[in-house]
């Protein structure tokens, strides 16, 4: 699945961006693309989940041929970050692309994205949290084609064995403390999640603390409360209440919860279309994340339409861009693939024709976006790094680790 993880080896735009000086668009001290006139060859790159994301991707794609007569090709990337990286400094970039949150910032500062946010005369549909996502310099760059949230996954076969009932589903962190104690025993984990901040994050939100302050201006990661998440995580797995997923030897969340190795996880709504494909039979529960002290939380994840500053068919890309990101187009992706619209209308479609994603849904009124800063992606990749151990770890030493990298990039940056 595309959010199993958030970070892979790869080559950033960053890293070539500083190596060939491959900026252009906007404040990159070249002229902008010539505009093509007539009818439009385009290409779009994705990454893909499977299959099914792949086959309606090309679907869409082909339903705007028809109707706007220029043509369209869909390609698949093996490596999307390192594929990007190159084309964009050979100036022959695809046209359209999937953008990643970790790497937005990268791309819109070395000058590679066109901003097109303004030509969108409904863009309040997509919600504030997912605007500021993909902004850069108070300009909206792309338009999130999804949004994903976190929930609390539960076998419900395993929870029945237990003894647990509905009325047993835990609202607070003390009663995901007990139904965790209670469901682990007889090779089987009470609570089971990757050792990635994309997952223990929530924990940090739910204590009222999160990396930066909501501009992403100030790094605000060694605070009490970001310790207090962690260190309640810390004590889940001193106890074997929790694990992470590659102590029950499997790669993620959702393997370990249809393998029955994990009575709960944490995961979004991709979930479905894993478990649908690699365990149709095992029966699940998603439940909304049990509050902390300063009450819910969770994260939101996103991936926006990227069109190229260097490509010479803007118009001819946006206007592509807003058929895949329609209110219809978007819950025809969801029923796909199993992603969330990032449009508010469609979102309330999907929640209707989906009532089992209704904890995911309601998530993304209160979840936490992801940090979007230029060169901050190797600051999460290490704070990923030292989270592997937070078993043992101090908690405070691994904020403090964070804040000190931060504040460099940050600085860096400025």
């Amino acid at each position: 699945m595309a959010h199993r993880t958030a970070f892979a080896a790869l080559a950033t735009c960053a890293a070539l961006l500083t190596a060939t000086g491959c900026s252009s668009g906007f404040d990159s001290g070249k002229e902008p693309a010539q505009e093509k006139s007539g009818k439009q060859e385009l290409t779009v790159l994705i990454a893909t989940s499977g299959d099914a994301e792949t086959q309606a991707v090309k679907s869409a794609a082909a339903a705007y041929a028809k109707t706007s007569g220029n043509s369209v090709t869909v390609e698949v990337a093996k490596d999307m970050n390192q594929q990007l990286a190159q084309s964009f400094a050979g100036h022959k970039p695809p046209d359209v692309f999937y953008v990643n949150s970790d790497q937005f910032a990268n791309y819109a500062k070395g000058g590679s994205l066109y901003p097109y946010g303004d030509q969108i005369a409904d863009a309040d549909d997509f919600s504030a949290q997912l605007r500021s996502s993909f902004s850069y310099d108070n300009k909206l760059m792309c338009l999130p084609k999804d949004t994903s949230t976190l929930g609390l996954a539960v076998n419900t076969a395993l929870w029945k064995k237990a003894g647990l009932t509905e009325k047993d589903y835990p609202t607070t962190w003390a009663q995901l403390r007990t139904v965790a104690d209670k469901l682990t025993g007889d090779g089987v984990t009470g609570l089971v999640t990757s050792d990635e901040y994309q997952r223990l994050g929530v924990f940090m939100r739910q204590a009222g603390g999160w990396v930066t302050d909501a501009d992403q201006t100030k790094m605000t990661a060694d605070t009490a409360q970001n310790a207090e998440g962690l260190a309640f995580v810390q004590g889940l797995l001193k106890s074997g209440s929790m694990k992470f997923a590659k102590a029950v030897d499997t790669s993620w969340g959702g393997e370990a919860l249809g393998k029955g190795k994990a009575a709960m996880t944490i995961e979004g709504n991709w979930l479905d279309g894993g478990m649908k494909l690699d365990y149709p039979d095992v029966d699940y529960r998603i439940l909304p994340l049990p509050a902390g002290p300063a009450g819910k939380g969770t994260l939101a994840f996103s991936t926006c339409w990227g069109v190229a500053a260097d490509s010479p068919h803007h118009r001819a890309s946006v206007d592509l861009v807003k058929s895949l990101t329609s209110a219809q187009q978007q819950v025809a992706f969801a029923e796909a693939f199993g992603v969330m619209p990032s449009r508010t209308s469609a979102l309330a479609t999907f929640a209707e024709r989906q009532p089992r994603a209704k904890a995911w849904v309601d998530g993304s009124a209160y979840a936490q976006g992801p940090v979007t800063i230029a060169g901050f992606d190797k600051v999460l990749s290490q704070f990923n790094t030292e989270l592997q151990s937070l078993r043992t770890a101090d908690p405070k030493k691994i904020l403090a680790d964070l804040q000190r990298n931060g504040e460099q990039a940050l600085a860096k940056g400025n």
